[in-house]
C-alpha cells in the first residue's frame, strides 16, 4: 500500500490552550522542590557582571532548564516545550528558549562550579527524600572516566584543539555512584579544556566524588574504579583518605613486570567477563582469563602511601608476552 498523492507541506505544533503535553513534570518539580532545588541556586550560583540581566533570577531559569531536560529538551530552542498549549496554567516562571540561551552563555568556570556546590547538594537531599541509591548503606560504587565533548565556538571557554585531529573539544571529568541494585547517578563533572591531560585535577575530583558519594547516603563499603590514565599516587592517596577502597588498571612497566613474571603458575584462578573483551595483543574478542594477587607488590612505595597492594590480571602477563 502506498499514497496515491504527493503531499503538500505540513507542519504540526502542539498549541491547544486547554492540554497538556507533558503533565508528569508536576510531581518532578514538585520533588524538585522539596529537595530545595530552586533555594540552593538562589543561594549558591551569583552571575555578577553579567550582561543583560543574564545573572538575574538564576533559580527560576536554572529550573526551567531542569524542567524542559526532563521533559526531553536537548537543545536550547528544544526549551520552548515548557509554553506550549496549557503548561503555563500549571507552572509559573518558564524562562523563555532565548532568556535560557542567554543565561548559559554567561556562565564561567566558576559560575560552573557554583552549579557544581548546588549539585552535591541537591543530590544528598534527593537521595534522602527517595530510595535513589539502594543498598548504599552497604556497598557503593563510584566510577571516574574522562571524556570529549566537541563544541563549535571559537571564543567558548577552554574549547580547544584536543586529542581529535581538527576537532575543537571540552575535556570534563565525570563520576557516576550506583550500588548493585540502582542505576548510576551522576556524582560530578569538572569541566576542563580541551588539551587537558586526562588525569589533570583527578585527586581533588575523586575526593569530592566519594564525599559527595558518602553525602549521599553511600555509608558502607565505597569502592573507586577507574582505568589506567588515573593510576597515580594522588588518587590513591585520595582513596585512602576518605576510607574508600579502590580498583584501578595500571599499565606496564617494569616492576609490574617482573611482579607478575614471579606469580606461581598455581596462584591464578579462572573468571569469565559478562560480555567478550578484545585482546589487546590479536583483537581477538575474548571471554576467559585469570586473576591473581600479588601481594609482595607494593604500588608507589617511594610516596610513603602506607603501601596500597593491588591485585593485577593474567592480562597483562598475555600483554607483555606478545610483545616479545
Amino acid at each position: 500500500m502506498q499514497v496515491s498523492h504527493t503531499p503538500a507541506a505540513v507542519s504540526a505544533a502542539f498549541d491547544d490552550p486547554n492540554l497538556i503535553a507533558y503533565a508528569g513534570l508536576l510531581p518532578v518539580l514538585r520533588l524538585a522542590e522539596r529537595c530545595g532545588l530552586s533555594r540552593l541556586v538562589a543561594e549558591k550560583v551569583k552571575l555578577t557582571g553579567a550582561r543583560n540581566g543574564a545573572g538575574a533570577a538564576a533559580d527560576a531559569k536554572v529550573t526551567s532548564i531542569v524542567g524542559g531536560m526532563a521533559a526531553g529538551a536537548d537543545t536550547i530552542d528544544d526549551l520552548h516545550v515548557l509554553r506550549h498549549g496549557a503548561m503555563p496554567a500549571v507552572f509559573a516562571g518558564a524562562r523563555a528558549p532565548s532568556t535560557l540561551g542567554t543565561f548559559l552563555r554567561a556562565f564561567t568556570h566558576g559560575h560552573a562550579l557554583q552549579l557544581h556546590a548546588v549539585h552535591r547538594r541537591f543530590l544528598a537531599a534527593l537521595a534522602a527524600h527517595t530510595p535513589l541509591l539502594p543498598g548504599s548503606d552497604e556497598l557503593a560504587f563510584i566510577d571516574v572516566d574522562s571524556t570529549h565533548k566537541r563544541v563549535y565556538g571559537r571564543v567558548k571557554q577552554g574549547a580547544e584543539y584536543g586529542r581529535f585531529k581538527g576537532i575543537r573539544t571540552l575535556h570534563p571529568l565525570l563520576a557516576t555512584v550506583c550500588t548493585p541494585q540502582s542505576r548510576p547517578v551522576i556524582a560530578g563533572v569538572r569541566m576542563r579544556r580541551g588539551k587537558a591531560a586526562d588525569s589533570r585535577g583527578a585527586p581533588k575530583f575523586v575526593s569530592e566524588a566519594l564525599a559527595t558519594a558518602r553525602e549521599a547516603g553511600c555509608t558502607g563499603t565505597r569502592i573507586l574504579r577507574a582505568d589506567s590514565q588515573f593510576y597515580n599516587a594522588g588518587v590513591i592517596a585520595a582513596c585512602r583518605r576518605a576510607g574508600a577502597h579502590f580498583s584501578i588498571t595500571t599499565g606496564m612497566n617494569p616492576s609490574i613486570k617482573r611482579a607478575v613474571l614471579g606469580i606461581p603458575n598455581d596462584a591464578w584462578q579462572h573468571i569469565s567477563y559478562p560480555t567478550a573483551v578484545p585482546d589487546p595483543a590479536t583483537g581477538e574478542l575474548i571471554s576467559d582469563a585469570e586473576v591473581a594477587e600479588i601481594p609482595q607488590y607494593t604500588a608507589f612505595a617511594s610516596r610513603h602511601l602506607d603501601h596500597p597492594f593491588l591485585p593485577i590480571s593474567n592480562q597483562d602477563q598475555v600483554g607483555m608476552d606478545a610483545t616479545k
